[in-house]
Parts: structure tokens; C-alpha cells; sequence
């Protein structure tokens, strides 16, 4: 596996892993480009139905010329001091930060010193470079903003929201990590550690809707634009699970490979994880790295089963998106697909419960069910009502 960049530089050049590449985590790298892939998916569909007359550019009010205000002096002044805070603890702590930079950066240490003094130098700046661009008299101009330019903000607000919901469902996953929670609560909201997909695709999805309501888009049409630009994310982003070996892996594995799989190669059937993120498992002999174990028994590597099953459902709505003519019908079919594959799949994949009904259940199981319930409703509900609005 490849816990972070030097590792992957490793396999390829034989350069020597655990340097300094190894700040860049392969996760939190996978995770970036899963956001850029959805971006270009979302970027393709929005201009197609932009040519299609579905989207329309609209016009918006731009101040130029204001003076700097309280509240711009406020958030400038906070956003230098967080840089600060950080930079001065990472360049005093970078074996700290080379291990873990996400826990380092998502953690409340930091260097006061190193705050104080970013606030006053970037708040300082930031005032000195509005004050020069300000005009005795501000101006109003209008600017035309073409649909596609919307995806960077659609883009950036599903990232944030997204991560924030992530945090918070993983704090609900199991029994033990309320606790965990309720007996450390900033520490677990802010570690680097534990992130729940669905939560975050939940919140951010109502994120983006607020946005994109009040810009005027119709938010059936943005909700299928957006179908294929999510399972897309959610593909690359399995890759970096693989890759890294965060633990979201399969349960232990020690069945032969049936007869009607002989094609299938053995890795697919079975992985050990040597050199996984997590450092679990049984110490790989002769090993020096700073991730030298591999799980053994195997398991199932159930990141590549959601890969695949991911692409496939994104081949799939691609080649629906321009045959439907009920709006809002594609989003839902998204949803059907996707809770069956999750819903399934965690039949063989490691994951905490939680007590439900007399039985133990999985976070991701619960939710799973409710998106294919919701889907159902919504196709019959855009059937009903939107047959005869595909383009209005």
C-alpha cells in the first residue's frame, strides 16, 4: 500500500519512503482529485444544459471601491492568525506534522506566538491593500455569470459541507464513538481521524441546494446535473481508501476463490495490506519504514468492489442523462443505485454497529435503505409532476 507520497515515489523511482513527500497523505490526495473529477463531470453537464437552453447565464451586482469595514478587518484578522497559528507549530513540529498532517491541521494546537503574529501582519496587509483600492465613491457594476463559472463555489461549498458532515456522522457510527465523543468532544470533532461518506454527501448536498436556490438555478435540473458528478467523487475517493489502506477494507477473508471467479485475479480476491496507513496488523519482517504491517489473515478489498461498482453506475447515468424526460428522475435513479451497492456491500466490509430494533446495524446500512426508499418516492413523485417540465 501507500500511506503518503513517498511511498508511491518509492514504487515508481526506488527513491527512499518516509522523506519529506510523505506530508502529502495518499488519502487526503485521492480525496482532492475525487473533488476535481466531480467538478469536471458537473462542469460537462452544466454546460450541456446551458446549450440546451435548460441553464441560463444571469447578471449580478459587484461593489468596487468599498473602504475596509469592522467585519472585513474581523475576518481578516482571524484568517491570519489561523495561518499562523499553524505554520509556526508545523515548521517547530514538522516530524509531528510529516507523521500526521491532517491531525496536526485539524487539531486546536498550535503556536499563540505564531497567531498573534499573523493576524497583525495578514490583517495588516489585507487593510493596507483594500485602503489603496478604495474609491471616494464605491461603484455598482453588473457582471454576467455564466453557469459553468458556478462549479468552482459549487465545488468549494460541497467540500466544506461535505467534510463537516462527514465528521459529524462519524461521530454516530457506533455506540463507542459517541462515547469516545461525549468524553472528548473537541479533540474527536477536530482530529484527523474518521470520516463517514454518506454523511458528508447529505450535507453537502443540502449545502449546494440553499446556494443554488438563491442564485435562481431550477434545483431539479441542478440535482440531476449533479447525479454523475457525485458517484464519480465517490469512485476516485475509494481508490485513495485502497491506495492508502485506511481501514475501510473487507472482513477477514479465508474462503477459497470459487471456481466461477478463476479469471479473477488473486489480489482482487484477497489483500493483506502490506504498509497500511493504519499500522495495523503483523509487523512485515525486516521492515525499517514507518509502516511496516500488513493484515494476515487477508480480507476482502472491498474499496476496488466500490470502485468498480461506482464506474459502472456513473456509465450507467451518463448514458441515461440525455434520454429522460422527467426532471429530477435522473438524481433519483442515483440514489436507488447507489444505496443497493452500499446497502450490499457492507455485508462483507468491516464497519461499527449500532443496536437497532434488537438487531446491530451499520450507520451506512440505515442510511442506505432510506436513500432507496427516497429514490422510489421521487420517481414516482417527478412521474407525477414533472413529465411535461423536462425544460422548463
Amino acid at each position: 500500500m501507500y500511506p503518503d507520497l513517498s511511498y508511491i515515489l518509492h514504487a515508481l523511482f526506488g527513491i527512499e519512503p518516509d522523506g519529506a513527500a510523505s506530508i502529502v497523505k495518499t488519502f487526503g490526495l485521492l480525496l482532492a482529485l475525487a473533488f476535481f473529477a466531480s467538478a469536471w463531470v458537473l462542469s460537462l453537464e452544466m454546460k450541456r444544459k446551458t446549450s440546451e437552453g435548460i441553464f441560463k447565464p444571469f447578471k449580478t451586482d459587484i461593489v468596487i471601491g468599498n473602504p475596509p469595514n469592522l467585519q472585513f478587518i474581523l475576518i481578516q484578522v482571524v484568517i491570519g492568525f489561523i495561518i499562523g497559528f499553524k505554520l509556526v507549530y508545523i515548521f517547530s513540529n514538522f516530524d509531528e506534522f510529516k507523521a500526521d498532517a491532517a491531525g496536526v491541521l485539524l487539531s486546536t494546537t498550535g503556536s499563540m506566538l505564531g497567531g498573534v503574529l499573523g493576524a497583525i501582519l495578514y490583517g495588516g496587509y489585507q487593510y493596507y491593500t483594500k485602503k489603496k483600492n478604495a474609491l471616494p465613491k464605491p461603484k455598482t457594476i453588473k457582471q454576467v455569470i455564466e453557469p459553468k463559472d458556478m462549479v468552482g463555489d459549487i465545488t468549494i461549498i460541497a467540500a466544506i459541507s461535505g467534510l463537516i458532515g462527514a465528521k459529524v456522522f462519524a461521530i454516530f457510527e457506533s455506540v463507542d464513538t459517541m462515547q469516545a465523543f461525549f468524553k472528548d468532544p473537541i479533540n474527536q470533532l477536530f482530529s484527523g481521524q474518521g470520516l463517514a461518506i454518506y454523511g458528508g454527501l447529505i450535507v453537502a448536498f443540502f449545502s449546494v441546494l440553499v446556494f443554488i436556490r438563491r442564485r435562481g438555478f431550477d434545483a431539479w435540473h441542478m440535482m440531476d446535473a449533479t447525479a454523475p458528478a457525485i458517484i464519480m467523487g465517490y469512485a476516485v475517493g475509494r481508490i485513495g481508501c485502497q491506495l492508502s489502506g485506511d481501514g475501510d477494507w473487507g472482513i477477514i477473508n479465508t474462503n477459497p476463490k470459487p471456481n466461477w471467479l478463476s479469471w479473477l485475479p488473486d489480489n482482487l480476491w484477497v489483500q493483506t495490506y502490506p504498509h497500511n496507513v493504519l499500522n495495523v496488523g503483523e509487523r512485515i519482517p525486516d521492515c525499517t519504514w514507518n509502516y511496516c504491517y500488513e493484515l494476515n489473515p487477508g480480507v476482502y478489498p472491498t474499496p476496488i468492489y466500490e470502485t468498480t461498482m461506482a464506474l459502472i453506475i456513473f456509465v450507467i447515468l451518463w448514458a441515461l442523462r440525455k434520454k429522460l424526460n422527467t426532471k429530477g428522475m435522473l438524481f433519483f435513479i442515483y440514489m436507488i443505485l447507489s444505496g443497493i451497492q452500499r446497502f450490499y456491500i457492507e455485508k462483507i466490509r468491516v464497519n461499527d454497529t449500532i443496536p437497532l430494533f434488537g438487531m446491530e446495524v451499520t450507520q451506512a446500512e440505515i442510511i442506505s435503505v432510506i436513500f432507496v426508499i427516497v429514490g422510489l418516492i421521487g420517481i414516482w413523485y417527478v412521474k407525477k409532476y414533472h413529465s411535461v417540465l423536462v425544460k422548463k
